[in-house]
């Protein structure tokens, strides 16, 4: 329901996902996966790629250790595997993250980027905010405040 509220033409769920993406593309794939998972899912995500795709790496969320890549996997198709290290990029350039939060900010606080709030916790509650984040049991953003 996230995903489609924020324009997503179509959606899928982690279980299944690959022969989801199967049956939504003809059997084709889709052009990008943006894996913040990894673990398990990786090979399933590199799977599902249409010729020529791109996988981008985000993160290793399933804690279940860092994915190889078969080379081969590769070759058959025409895709690449590309890793997308947005903190290491932004503490390269000293002026990234101001430049990006001038052009963000106004563009959230017109409405135009909108980020889904799936839960809102009191600073006391931030350990149940872990627990519910680690535990899948929101979607979106996770907010915690600090004061009222």
């Amino acid at each position: 329901a996230v995903a489609r509220a924020a324009g997503a033409d179509e959606a899928v769920v982690i279980d299944g996902f690959r022969d989801a993406i199967k049956e939504l593309t003809g059997g084709v794939g889709v052009d990008v996966v943006v894996d913040v998972v990894g673990g398990d899912l990786f090979t399933d995500s590199l799977r599902s790629l249409a010729p020529q795709g791109r996988l981008m790496v985000v993160g290793f969320a399933a804690g279940q250790g860092i994915p190889e890549v078969k080379v081969n996997r590769l070759l058959l198709n025409n895709v690449d595997v590309r890793g997308v290290g947005w903190g290491a990029y932004a503490m390269a350039q000293a002026t990234y993250m101001q430049e990006q939060w001038s052009r963000l900010v106004p563009m959230m606080e017109s409405g135009v980027v909108k980020p889904p709030i799936g839960a809102t916790y009191a600073m006391e509650d931030f350990g149940q905010a872990l627990v519910d984040m680690d535990e899948r049991r929101t979607l979106g953003k996770s907010v915690v405040r600090i004061r009222d």
